[in-house]
């Protein structure tokens, strides 16, 4: 069996209209968003063994927080320039090519792309995944390369701002 947290980057800085978008900084509430729903995470007894990211600064930002959470190094973090601005093509590829010792690994991306995914993997819809949402599903299957095809369960919703996390019955 292995896992996935698929989360959208935290929110991010609009303060300069100039800026490209790639660069965009997370501003002052992802930066603690970010701790925060790593640890609302980590308190569901979840284990993050691998962190892969967009290279865009608001991801890796977001990434690094997670993985300081999970008492990993900023070198426990695979950067996909893919990632950015991923289609759910290429989110389901990124996760084929995953380490297959890594039984639970955390994905770092973007909208619309991260939303238009979560919502092929499992019956559960989510209109729009917020920033710093995180969405965990199991799949079954050993190897990594199998994902595509193996059967998927929905694990937990949640995201910064919600009372409380949905959560599969």
């Amino acid at each position: 069996m292995k896992t996935v947290l698929l989360v959208r980057h935290a929110k991010s800085s609009w303060g300069d209209p100039l800026m490209v978008d790639f660069e965009r900084p997370l501003n002052e509430r992802g930066k603690k968003d970010a701790p925060a729903m790593a640890k609302r995470v980590k308190d569901r007894s979840f284990k993050v063994e691998a962190f892969i990211s967009s290279p865009a600064k608001r991801a890796k930002k977001t990434a690094k927080l997670f993985a300081e959470v999970f008492k990993h190094g900023e070198e426990k973090i695979i950067y996909k320039s893919e990632l950015y601005h991923a289609d759910p093509v290429t989110f389901y590829t990124v996760i084929e090519q995953a380490d297959n010792n890594s039984e639970s690994i955390a994905i770092f991306s973007h909208n619309p792309g991260i939303t238009y995914f979560v919502n092929e993997l499992t019956e559960v819809k989510i209109d729009e995944v917020p920033t710093c949402g995180v969405f965990a599903l199991s799949a079954d299957c050993s190897k990594w390369k199998d994902f595509r095809k193996a059967k998927k369960q929905f694990l937990f919703f949640d995201y910064p701002k919600a009372m409380n996390a949905v959560t599969a019955k």
